[in-house]
């Protein structure tokens, strides 16, 4: 009897392990969503495009891939964002399935409005990951960015997030940005969010067209512009090229760069490339205001030299780092001073003043967009140069002999 009674509850704690999955979704009933882009519609509505992967041709086998194009492009319309994918049903025979959405994509003309009930719906949303990268569609609509194909990579969304992976770690005027760094920056004290712009380039009339790929150079293509500054989930204002890096350069997010040096009127003579950076940004007080510091220690290698140089020398290694050194302080004073003249402090002033002196921050917060903007601040930076290539000295000291 005791054995009875033993394999009884043996067989009845062994029936979870039995039922199966009673959530399962087959992939033939799942329109799968990796990119989404929100324009704004008429009548304050939504207009949301979806950029579904079409997997027979997206094979990367010798022999795999269909002959089609590698994503379907779908649009819908709501008074929320929430409606508009319901909406969606209507056009789609599969259920959208948002779990592997790389890309947010919306409109400068949308962000500029305000953003935050989009933000809201899709962290809401179990399924939508809110590591999902976001951008800003710069110039443009975000279902242009969507719906434009690409050639290296066979799904435009790979193409958007390998490009600002390499260009932050190659040339430091971008960065990736998900959305729950967006979100972070929105309830921080202190800080402002900033997102990377991107932009169609070339003849947009054939940027969803087959065509486009069948080409060594496409007639359109997607392309990274700048830094979209954020103020209370609303785009204010743009940085581009130098002003953009030197905000990245202020976050401690450059890896590398390129630096040109002007050398004994020879203009961009030299080209230098910090391989190592690193950021501290500190604050002081002076008679109750914020002073902040920023230093830099940057080091580099040379990468070109189009001129005369005795590279041997240790008084011209010297005089290049601090060329350098003068150069990063240009850019990033530049960068600050933008940022000031937009009374948007994306570089966390505001969090240093609140870690630093509480009480005081209480009474600054209100009022921190115009103190930010007047506020003294003070770049140093500290430039070392680690060596010069494969070649020592340039063959210009050889052709000048």
């Amino acid at each position: 009897m005791k054995q009875t009674i033993v394999l009884v509850l043996l067989l009845l704690n062994s029936l979870p392990l039995l039922s199966g999955c009673w959530n399962q979704k087959e992939l033939t009933d799942l329109a799968i969503v990796i990119a989404m882009g929100v324009d704004k519609g008429k009548d304050k509505r939504f207009d949301v495009t979806f950029q579904l992967v079409n997997p027979g041709n997206v094979s990367s086998g010798q022999n795999g891939g269909g002959q089609g194009l590698p994503i379907a492009v779908y649009k819908s319309s709501g008074d929320t964002l929430t409606e508009a994918a319901r909406n969606a049903t209507k056009k789609i025979s599969r259920r959208l399935y948002y779990a592997h959405a790389n890309l947010l994509v919306i409109s400068e003309e949308l962000a500029r409005e305000g953003i935050l009930n989009i933000i809201d719906a899709l962290e809401r949303d179990p399924e939508f990951r809110t590591t999902t990268e976001m951008i800003i569609a710069k110039d443009t609509t975000a279902e242009e960015v969507v719906t434009t194909l690409t050639i290296l990579d066979k799904l435009p969304v790979t193409k958007i997030t390998k490009e600002l992976q390499n260009t932050e770690k190659m040339l430091g005027e971008n960065i990736a940005v998900n959305i729950d760094d967006f979100v972070a920056g929105l309830i921080s004290t202190g800080k402002n969010p900033i997102v990377s712009g991107y932009m169609v380039s070339g003849d947009k009339r054939k940027a969803r067209k087959a065509e486009n790929l069948t080409q060594t150079t496409t007639m359109a293509y997607l392309e990274a512009d700048g830094l979209a500054l954020f103020k209370h989930g609303k785009l204010i204002g743009w940085m581009k090229n130098k002003k953009a890096r030197g905000v990245v350069w202020v976050l401690n997010k450059i890896k590398s760069t390129d630096i040109n040096i002007d050398w004994k009127g020879n203009k961009a003579a030299l080209n230098i490339t910090p391989i190592r950076s690193k950021t501290k940004t500190s604050v002081t007080f002076k008679n109750g205001k914020p002073a902040f510091q920023v230093l830099i220690k940057e080091e580099s290698i040379i990468s070109e030299v189009n001129t005369a140089l005795n590279l041997d020398s240790p008084d011209e290694l010297q005089k290049i780092e601090k060329k350098v050194g003068r150069e990063i302080k240009k850019q990033v004073l530049s960068s600050i001073k933008e940022a000031q003249r937009q009374k948007c402090d994306v570089f966390g002033f505001g969090e240093k003043v609140h870690l630093a002196n509480h009480k005081l921050w209480n009474k600054m917060k209100n009022n921190w967009d115009e103190l930010f903007a007047s506020a003294e601040v003070s770049v140093k930076v500290k430039a070392y140069n680690r060596r010069a290539g494969v070649r020592r000295n340039p063959f210009w000291d050889a052709m000048n002999q």
